[in-house]
């Protein structure tokens, strides 16, 4: 089965969606399962992984509403307060939602670029480690080296690193990042999105070659076996369609065995997120 393991949903609200500007203006819209359904059967995706975009219980609790009307949403990472003294009492409440796959925080949006090792953070992400759940890491290149010491703390978390750790691809810098994504790739349970690769190069006049010497590090330190296929959609129509982005990552490992191409497009992100 070809799952999408990175998209999102929404309905738009200027408040609730304030990281949307002006530059984004074509996101001031619905996105909805049925909107990305299209998008998918017109490649064969069978399946997707719905990720959080509003640090909301109420968006955990929209996601989950989506996933059981419509079965091709096939899990749900969505948000709780991790740091909070009553994250156990939440994560019973949540453990009736078989949907619920993981967490998520968007970490990049903290002030505190040690965010991820911050005493009450460390202790939620141990908490809830008892419940199966997986953790996306969502970063910048920057909090690579605080991301390998967080990660190195919980050696049974399995870990989902989104979009590579967003490398700054518009201006080619490499060197720092690489670094970074060849450590965080040592946790034995660390999986790697190649996802969001488009948003972070030079969204009108982005090349294919643009993205090789980065897909080149992290197939390179993570291997088939922990990397999945990620679209980013609807965040990724800044830069390119959903068809462009599926066959970005298709062309890329056509080269690869069948098998292999099957883990990346699928079964990876069905062992990370217990999608059975």
């Amino acid at each position: 089965m070809k799952i999408d393991a990175h998209q999102h949903f929404w309905n738009y609200d200027p408040q609730r969606h304030g990281w949307i500007n002006e530059e984004m203006k074509v996101l001031k819209q619905d996105f909805l399962p049925l909107h990305l359904k299209k998008e998918m059967d017109k490649v064969g995706v069978e399946g997707c992984v719905a990720v959080q975009a509003d640090q909301t219980e109420r968006e955990t609790d929209f996601l989950l509403e989506q996933a059981e009307e419509h079965d091709f949403v096939k899990g749900v990472v969505g948000w709780l307060d991790i740091r909070a003294d009553n994250l156990e009492e939440r994560l019973n409440h949540y453990a009736e939602h078989e949907a619920l796959k993981g967490l998520r925080h968007i970490v990049q949006d903290e002030l505190d670029d040690r965010f991820l090792l911050q005493p009450d953070f460390l202790r939620g992400i141990k908490t809830f480690g008892d419940y199966d759940l997986t953790y996306d890491i969502l970063i910048y290149a920057r909090h690579l080296p605080v991301a390998v010491e967080f990660a190195s703390k919980f050696p049974d978390q399995k870990f989902v690193l989104d979009h590579i750790a967003k490398p700054e691809i518009k201006t080619q810098e490499i060197e720092e990042w690489e670094n970074g994504i060849r450590e965080l790739a040592k946790h034995p349970k660390m999986y790697c999105k190649i996802s969001g690769m488009v948003t972070e190069a030079d969204w009108q006049h982005w090349k294919p070659e643009d993205f090789t010497p980065y897909l080149d590090v992290v197939f390179d330190a993570f291997g088939a076996d922990r990397l999945m296929f990620g679209s980013d959609w609807p965040v990724c129509t800044l830069a390119a369609g959903y068809r462009e982005v599926y066959e970005l990552i298709g062309d890329y490992i056509s080269g690869l065995s069948q098998y292999e191409q099957g883990l990346i497009m699928g079964k990876n992100a069905i062992a990370a997120y217990n999608l059975y």
